[in-house]
């Protein structure tokens, strides 16, 4: 059986602005653009093959403003502590600081970024169980 592709979307008032957190500090390629999509602009990104992908979208003469509030994030499990170290880095050459989480139990095993829109990543160094 085949599973769903998630597609995360969310507005941005400058998706472009986004680019440098997601691409270089997330490892994440740019799948599509597209322009005046009946009325919006947009990107998304991924990882080719991957089961999920990202959508930030800006609608022509509207304001999407900044993140609602600190928990407002993506999590993103990475078991292995090497690859998440480089994870890590990689965030941080891109020009992105560690915030503190809004809950503390994500600092445990993970660093939290915050993207030009005020919404959060979460890495952690972990295996996702539920």
């Amino acid at each position: 059986m085949r599973h769903p592709v998630l597609r995360v979307c969310r507005p941005s008032d400058d998706p472009e602005a986004l680019l440098p957190f997601y691409r270089e500090g997330l490892g994440f390629d740019v799948l599509c653009r597209f322009r005046d999509r009946q009325g919006f602009d947009g990107v998304m990104l991924g990882h080719p093959g991957a089961p999920y992908h990202l959508e930030f979208t800006r609608a022509a003469g509207r304001r999407a403003g900044r993140a609602p509030s600190l928990d407002h994030l993506l999590v993103f499990f990475v078991p292995d502590a090497t690859a998440w170290s480089a994870a890590v880095a990689r965030m941080r050459c891109a020009g992105s600081a560690p915030v503190q989480s809004f809950n503390s139990d994500r600092d445990r095993s993970g660093e939290s970024s915050e993207d030009p829109d005020g919404y959060r990543v979460v890495i952690r160094q972990s295996t996702w169980t539920v």
